[in-house]
């Protein structure tokens, strides 16, 4: 019968597992010192190796002749294991198994001692699905299990398990799988199955996994069943993706404000069956790249188009301004959350792309337009006229929104009062800042680019993020913008956070400009209408 791929190439051994050497070590020194915990907690998106790395651990504390913290994978437990075979390692799905009583007869169960082997362990697939009654029936045992006894949990929401089991287990955080990490892989697993499988594909089977190993090896499941000698194609047919051309002649129509042209790729794309709400995520990580090779031309590694794309994105990049971009993405990210709620998708997306094209998308109030800085320059220079004895220089007309572009986002008064309680010393650094904006970059991609180099600490319920980009504060206006940084806080910490910004560069742009030229002009009376 045939078996899955990912079921197939299923890594039987740490070493085996990719890009969670950090995990994968630790547990070794752990079986080879003997100083192995009673309970883990394996956390992480899916397809990163929670549950995988679940069994070979089970299977490694078991192993009659085990080697360098490794199973031997020869002997009868190892044999037993691999097969599903072996009844002293119970795995549970807590999605269907998740009620008080299941815990229960784990529990009464857990009593008697391991049939063949050293210990009894069991494992329990998306913890977080168990009720709040069921979890308290777990704690007991959990907390004082007996000495034959082991458990490894694994989740895909942290932030869900109750804290009193988070406190009675070693936590691992698995990260997602690099592209680079995925591709290498796949061209591996192509090698060993006598399949032709082009690089280019490999890259964009890598890139739509999002870092999960198993939905790209079902992937290439998928794609290998249509074609022997996978390419581009193939994968975009498969993944239902638009494809690269497709994706850049929108991209292009947008840039050029060309309405007729968008609306034809989006009839072709509809008449192909292709998702519309898939379209509008790839749109997003496109201008997400458009943005960063805009903002950070320097550091051009923070990009996941594909090599070949490079050239193009910077071409997009030097035809739109930073907050043309941010207000393009703004408005996108807007159209994918009402996707995922009307029935007419196809209108919804063309009424996207028309109104980009028409020059229409949201504004991103933090972000000084022309208009806004042509007025600080003119407001500049009668500033300098009046402080030289001369006279003013002509009044000009100024946009009703430049009024007001310099007003920040002020916190609410029970929470700058509860803020200006704290000391220094209150606060500690979040060292894994860096793992919160990869989320809130997916969930939020024209914010999280506002945030490149920044940092946060934490302390007394706050979460302070510095960073050298003025228009963070202006971004934090928006509550969506703050449910979403939150709850990837929340994510990685399993903590929630009051957010509060610290701009650490100098006011010398945009709105904190605007403010400074407003305050001089009012205190020399100058008009500044």
């Amino acid at each position: 019968m045939y078996k899955a791929l990912y079921r197939k190439y299923r890594p039987m051994t740490f070493d085996d597992v990719v890009s969670q050497h950090h995990i994968t070590t630790t547990l070794k020194n752990q079986l080879i010192n003997g100083k192995t915990a009673h309970a883990y907690l394996f956390t992480g998106s899916r397809g990163t190796g929670k549950t995988t790395c679940a069994r070979i651990l089970a299977k490694s504390l078991n192993c009659l002749h085990p080697k360098d913290g490794e199973p031997c994978l020869e002997c009868e437990i190892c044999r037993d294991a691999d097969d599903g075979t072996l009844s002293d390692i119970i795995e549970i799905d807590a999605a269907s198994n998740n009620g008080v009583e299941d815990v229960r007869n784990l529990r009464d169960g857990a009593v008697y001692t391991a049939e063949r082997c050293r210990y009894k362990i069991y494992i329990i697939d998306e913890v977080h699905m168990l009720t709040r009654e069921a979890f308290n029936a777990l704690l007991k045992i959990m907390e004082e299990p007996p000495p034959h006894v082991k458990f490894i949990l694994a989740t895909t929401e942290i932030h869900k398990v109750l804290p009193t089991i988070l406190s009675r287990c070693q936590r691992y955080d698995f990260r997602r799988i690099l592209p680079s990490d995925i591709k290498d892989r796949l061209m591996e697993v192509a090698e060993k199955e006598n399949i032709t499988l082009d690089p280019e594909a490999a890259e964009l089977i890598a890139k739509t996994a999002d870092g999960g190993m198993r939905d790209a090896l079902s992937l290439l499941d998928q794609c290998i069943a249509f074609s022997e000698n996978v390419t581009l194609d193939i994968v975009s047919n498969a993944a239902g993706i638009a494809g690269r051309e497709p994706i850049y002649d929108i991209l292009d129509a947008v840039a050029d404000r060309n309405a007729a042209k968008a609306a034809g790729v989006i009839d072709m794309l509809y008449g192909m069956s292709k998702d519309m709400q898939k379209l509008c995520d790839e749109l997003i990580s496109r201008f997400r790249d458009v943005m960063l090779a805009k903002a950070v031309p320097e550091n051009l590694g923070l990009l996941v188009c594909m090599p070949s794309e490079l050239e193009r994105i910077k071409a997009l990049a030097d035809k739109l301004s930073l907050e043309e971009i941010m207000s393009i993405l703004d408005t996108l990210q807007t159209s994918n959350e009402r996707l995922a709620r009307v029935s007419a998708k196809r209108v919804e997306m063309e009424m996207c792309l028309l109104k980009l094209c028409s020059g229409g998308q949201s504004k991103q109030t933090g972000v000084p337009d022309a208009a806004l800085l042509s007025r600080i320059d003119s407001l500049e220079q009668r500033l300098a006229a009046a402080g030289s004895g001369q006279a003013p220089l002509p009044r000009q007309a100024a946009p009703a929104q430049a009024r007001t572009a310099s007003k920040p986002s002020p916190a609410s008064n029970q929470e700058t009062s509860d803020f200006k309680k704290l000391k220094p010393e209150d606060f500690i650094p979040e060292d894994r800042w860096q793992d919160i904006l990869e989320i809130f970059a997916v969930t939020c991609p024209s914010v999280n680019g506002v945030l490149t180099g920044s940092y946060a600490h934490k302390g007394g319920g706050f979460m302070l993020v510095s960073t050298e980009n003025s228009f963070f504060s202006q971004l934090l206006k928006k509550p969506e913008n703050v449910t979403k940084l939150q709850e990837a806080i929340r994510q990685v910490t399993g903590e929630t956070y009051r957010i509060m910004a610290r701009c650490t560069a100098p006011a010398n742009s945009g709105s904190d400009k605007l403010q400074s030229v407003l305050d001089k002009a009012q205190k020399g009376n100058i008009p500044i209408n």
